[in-house]
């Protein structure tokens, strides 16, 4: 159905619905309060411009850094520290913190435990690491029979020789490793937030269909909105394809109670146009890409909001 609305309207309701029909509850381990709604969903045709959200500013460095630290299959945050991205800092504290509490670690603040994951290697192996998140389930799913199926790489190859099928998936959500259907200490950090995505080409067109199972909409979707987008397109050049939509599916899409007046900010403001993403067209493997590889152009958007993140997940 044709509109003019600018499409980044679909978010800002998104958040008018929360506000005003979300069910309130309060977050299993801190105890925050949040407003939240159930199965939801919003689209983004990729040719009409790149959805960076405009109506705060989005850390795209962040963006990029995160989404080729998950197609290198890797789940340390050091690479993510020496890039300058500190979006995962607080999982792999929370692990030290607790030992360090108990007596077993020095004594380090977050500040001090990021400067040694960056700079002392053997500490970053054993404390960097968050478990078997998005990029090992992507990268190196662990199966049965100790093979490593790399999912990403098998969707690209499916993308190029049968690209009707309807099998294209990817998983991130692997019940060994999460909450108690894991081994105790083998659990992820932090549960698949987004879970599971479809690729589906038709009219030469590559799209991308996101579930995800929750959703923090103030911080986190402006981010999972770039990164898949930017996902689709890197796909659809692997493949040989052009870009077309991004579908985001939710399950439990929230508002945290500590970002009720940011929220509130932002319905204030008009969206402006949505800014234009090239890739280096020279690129033609997904592991190849490198953070100078994307060029935004056009990116106008309103300052940005702080919002003080919500460390959820484990038990």
């Amino acid at each position: 159905m044709a509109t003019n609305k600018h499409p980044e309207y679909q978010y800002l309701d998104l958040l008018s619905d929360i506000m005003e029909n979300g069910s309130e509850k309060k977050e299993f381990n801190s105890g925050i309060s949040l407003k939240s709604v159930f199965g939801r969903q919003i689209r983004f045709d990729l040719s009409q411009g790149f959805p960076l959200l405009t109506t705060k500013k989005v850390f795209l460095k962040g963006i990029i850094y995160e989404l080729l630290w998950f197609l290198q299959g890797n789940s340390n945050i050091q690479y993510l520290v020496k890039n300058g991205v500190h979006i995962w800092d607080e999982w792999a504290y929370k692990p030290y913190k607790k030992e360090m509490e108990a007596g077993s670690e020095d004594k380090l603040t977050q500040e001090e435990f990021v400067q040694k994951i960056e700079k002392d290697d053997d500490f970053a192996m054993k404390w960097g690491e968050l478990g078997p998140v998005y990029g090992r389930q992507w990268r190196k799913w662990l199966t049965s029979d100790a093979r490593e199926v790399d999912q990403i790489a098998w969707a690209i190859e499916k993308l190029k020789k049968t690209p009707t099928r309807k099998h294209v998936v990817i998983s991130a959500w692997n019940p060994e490793f999460i909450y108690e259907m894991a081994v105790p200490g083998k659990a992820m950090a932090l549960p698949p937030c987004h879970t599971i995505f479809q690729l589906d080409v038709r009219e030469g067109r590559l799209s991308l269909h996101l579930y995800q199972r929750s959703a923090d909409s103030f911080l986190g979707v402006p981010f999972n909105i770039a990164s898949y987008s930017l996902l689709t397109l890197m796909l659809a050049q692997v493949a040989g394809f052009k870009p077309g939509e991004f579908v985001h599916t939710f399950g439990d899409v929230h508002i945290y109670g500590n970002h009720f007046k940011q929220v509130r900010e932002q319905l204030k403001r008009k969206p402006k146009p949505f800014p234009t993403m090239k890739l280096n067209p020279k690129v033609k493997n997904i592991d190849k890409f490198k953070y100078n590889d994307f060029t935004l152009e056009g990116y106008d958007p309103h300052p940005p909001i702080k919002g003080e993140i919500t460390v959820v997940g484990g038990f």
